[in-house]
């Protein structure tokens, strides 16, 4: 009888099935370090008093549509407008 692995004539890749998955995951890093992207990116996500009533105007406006609000403040995205607002609203629960 001819075990269907070795019919297929290649390594099959998952969990105890092959070493690549192992050495990719021993490869890479539990905790990489901080870098200057990240840092400037969180400081980035500080807006001042009129862009945090400009969104809050705005969203009263016309709702969750972030690309609208962020297509009225220079420099700002509709994914740091959103992650602005939601993290506004969970901490005002």
């Amino acid at each position: 009888m001819v075990h269907w692995r070795s019919a297929a004539g290649h390594r099959t890749f998952g969990i105890n099935h092959g070493w690549y998955p192992s050495r990719i995951s021993l490869d890479l890093p539990l905790d990489p370090p901080h870098t200057e992207e990240q840092s400037s990116r969180e400081s980035k996500l500080e807006f001042s008093e009129d862009e945090k009533n400009l969104i809050t105007r705005m969203y009263k406006l016309v709702g969750d549509r972030w690309s609208l609000i962020a297509g009225r403040i220079p420099g700002r995205t509709a994914v740091e407008i959103k992650e602005y607002w939601t993290s506004r609203v969970s901490a005002n629960d």
